[in-house]
């Protein structure tokens, strides 16, 4: 994630656009009321608002909680259509999410089979 914040055990993507209005406190009760979650338990909960250009993370640190938010000045984030309430990602899905490109569409080349 950054040097400020230690990197969770899971990144999860609510698939849901949320109200950008809310609190630690609003944020905290979405993953315990509608996802089940701890919002406590070493995951990092990725929300979008409607419009789809901004974001926010909520992740615990061990000692305490962090909300950031993130605004793409342009465009928006590539969000997921899934039918479930969440969605998890990579380390590396995150870093290209963060910064508003198609993490769908990117994929580790293949090694080709070199032959002499």
């Amino acid at each position: 994630m950054s040097g400020l914040i230690t990197n969770p055990g899971a990144i999860w993507l609510v698939v849901a656009p949320v109200d950008m209005r809310r609190g630690i406190d609003g944020f905290s009760s979405i993953v315990q009321q509608a996802l089940g979650g701890s919002p406590c338990a070493g995951s990092a909960f990725v929300f979008r608002n409607r419009a789809g250009n901004r974001l926010r993370l909520l992740v615990w640190d061990g000692n305490g909680v962090w909300l950031c938010q993130r605004r793409l000045h342009q465009g928006g984030f590539i969000w997921p259509k899934a039918a479930d309430a969440c969605f998890s990602l990579t380390q590396a899905q995150w870093q290209w999410l963060a910064m508003g490109v198609d993490w769908q569409r990117l994929s580790a080349v293949p090694n080709p089979d070199w032959q002499v």
